[in-house]
């Protein structure tokens, strides 16, 4: 039932403040009519006894006491089709690519739910992204949610970007397909992101969704939630492998804190609301698997952490919620390493469920963990060579910081177009490793470096 009102009381930045007789629902879709015919959209954000707090997409400018308000008796809905595919949509899930309206197999409520834990699918099945400081050291899992900590001016939109291109889950017979989520970016950034889908022919798999710097702060709080509805049709109606990309969740939270500022709510850590760990968890807990359904979402949350502090609540909430980090490194990319992705602090808790030899190869997890040990022996070297010098290092410490040198110039340095599969990656790794002496190599067994070290496999 449509009701409509007069009774505007206080306008606050995005909000509106109405005085209502009737129960209105919260979330409830809100219809505005300015004086000069204009129509403006909102939602419900707060209801009590008397007052109803609505948030406008479009903004507040131009509405006045004099406006009318109808609260339309239901939520935001998304039209959902296969027809998605390949399209271009706004923040709040309308076509910006000059292609016709999406002709909807179904409607579905944005505000979805966590999957149930009962449910819940383990992760199991590796995701290839053609990145070796990934795939060969932080694996990615189907189903898993795995965030990637950055900072201002660091190349993440470009890392996410590649992951999108060339995510695979090797050997499916499920189609894979991308959802693309960018929140508060500049036009220039999401004319960058339309022209790579675009060039690469990535877009033919993929959904985007685009929420512009100068688009309003409410609708980049509805604009992750429509895309997971998105990939949630993709994955559970249709039974894709869905990787959901959300960049920049920093926006988000700005959003997030804007509103709870215009409502007069008791600020939290750094001024951001009390509540925001569990709006945040409203939107990682909908990736996994469910029992029974051949579809999953994974995703990768990306967050430009204001002065690269992972202490700051958007990290900190969010590594709580999710199952590890993969952290892109402000000193690699001085170097002009790309992609900057720092295997030490990153981590991925669901690696060792997607690696070995029925998924990957069964070297995997003991070279990845010698990898791992020989870098950061090497980096800790670097801090001891600024002191003492180079000369006064050992053999050993000097074979250590050259192999450092080379896992960063080898290893982690990649083209933006280059992809590669997990073998090659793995034998990266060996041919690193074997610039160390065997009786180093702590963390392999000696079955393992018989058959993979490439001065045994030359003997043989």
């Amino acid at each position: 039932m449509v009701r409509e009102y007069r009774t505007i009381t206080e306008i606050a930045g995005p909000l509106i403040f109405v005085e209502k007789s009737e129960s209105v629902g919260y979330a409830e879709l809100v219809e505005i009519t300015l004086p000069n015919g204009e129509k403006r959209r909102g939602q419900v954000l707060d209801t009590s006894k008397e007052i109803v707090v609505v948030q406008i997409f479009e903004g507040t400018a131009g509405i006045d006491r004099s406006s009318s308000v109808k609260f339309l008796g239901e939520t935001i809905r998304l039209s959902v089709s296969q027809d998605m595919l390949g399209r271009v949509l706004s923040g709040s899930g309308n076509p910006v690519d000059g292609g016709p309206r999406i002709l909807p197999e179904d409607r579905v409520e944005i505000v979805g739910a966590a999957i149930n834990p009962y449910s819940r699918a383990h992760p199991s099945e590796f995701i290839q992204t053609g990145i070796s400081t990934i795939d060969g050291m932080n694996t990615l899992v189907r189903g898993q949610k795995l965030p990637l900590f950055s900072g201002s001016g660091l190349p993440h939109n470009d890392v996410a970007l590649q992951i999108a291109r060339q995510a695979k889950v090797p050997d499916a017979v499920e189609p894979f397909a991308v959802v693309f989520a960018a929140m508060g970016i500049t036009h220039e950034e999401a004319g960058h992101f339309m022209d790579d889908f675009e060039r690469t022919g990535a877009l033919k798999r993929a959904v985007l969704f685009l929420n512009l710097a100068d688009d309003p702060a409410v609708e980049r709080l509805i604009t992750p939630r429509i895309a997971l509805t998105a990939a949630e049709f993709l994955a559970f109606d249709l039974g894709m492998h869905v990787l959901v990309i959300l960049t920049d969740m920093t926006n988000y939270a700005e959003a997030l804190r804007q509103i709870g500022a215009a409502r007069e709510e008791v600020p939290g850590r750094r001024g951001y609301p009390g509540y925001m760990y569990t709006d945040l968890a409203t939107i990682y807990e909908r990736a996994g698997r469910i029992k029974g359904k051949r579809g999953s979402i994974t995703q990768i949350p990306i967050m430009a952490i204001p002065d690269d502090d992972w202490t700051h609540p958007i990290a900190d909430l969010t590594g709580y919620i999710t199952e590890g980090q993969l952290g892109v490194s402000r000193e690699l990319h001085r170097k002009g390493i790309y992609p900057p992705i720092d295997p030490l602090p990153s981590l991925s808790r669901l690696m060792d469920a997607g690696i070995g030899s029925e998924r990957t190869r069964e070297d995997h997890k003991q070279s990845s963990d010698q990898l791992y040990a020989a870098y950061a022996e090497g980096k800790d070297i670097r801090g001891l060579m600024a002191i003492v010098g180079k000369e006064a290092l050992s053999g050993r410490d000097r074979s250590f910081l050259d192999f450092a040198d080379r896992f960063e110039n080898e290893f982690i340095r990649q083209g933006e177009e280059e992809d590669r599969d997990i073998e090659t990656t793995l034998e990266k790794g060996w041919e690193l490793l074997a610039t160390l002496d065997e009786a180093w190599l702590t963390k392999i067994d000696r079955k393992t470096l018989d058959k993979y070290h490439p001065a045994h496999r030359k003997a043989a």
